[in-house]
């Protein structure tokens, strides 16, 4: 780490701190050189591989780009989907791997979805899941009842 007041190619680390989250550590620096001090936060990188091959940084912003389109018109906000795109990224760090593919991300936006807005959870589950038939959607939609009946019934007891 390079000295950001003397650009010294060295520094030696004072304390650690894991972020609020989890997710990240924060550390505090001194340059042995001039004596400043700065703080540095690292993170785990996260790739994705894609269906062609191709491998990209996880990108939250993408989680929600595509899970915005399912909720056109729907009563979700930004704020829905920024609490959605991190449940996913926790998801998906806690398998362990530093890559996963495009499948593992779907999967891991179906739950999270679902519970935000079934409407938009079968619009991208379509999408995602390649309904090809109506018993497609009427299978999708006999488990949302399925599940909200028996969420149901829970509570009465």
């Amino acid at each position: 780490m390079h000295c950001p007041f003397c650009r010294h190619s060295d520094s030696r680390v004072i304390d650690s701190r894991t972020s609020d989250d989890g997710l990240s550590i924060r550390r505090r620096r001194q340059c042995p050189e001039c004596g400043g001090r700065f703080s540095t936060i690292e993170t785990a990188s996260l790739n994705v591989i894609k269906r062609s091959g191709v491998i990209e940084p996880f990108s939250r912003e993408k989680v929600m780009s595509g899970v915005r389109k399912a909720c056109q018109g729907r009563p979700v906000t930004e704020g829905d989907l920024a609490v959605l795109a991190q449940t996913v990224e926790e998801a998906v760090r806690q398998t362990g791997s530093s890559q996963v593919d495009t499948n593992e991300i779907g999967l891991a936006i179906l739950g999270p979805l679902r519970e935000l807005d079934q409407i938009a959870y079968l619009r991208f589950a379509s999408v995602y899941q390649a309904f090809d038939t109506l018993e497609d959607f009427e299978s999708a939609i006999a488990q949302l009842r399925a599940d909200h009946h028996r969420l149901a019934s829970d509570l009465e007891e």
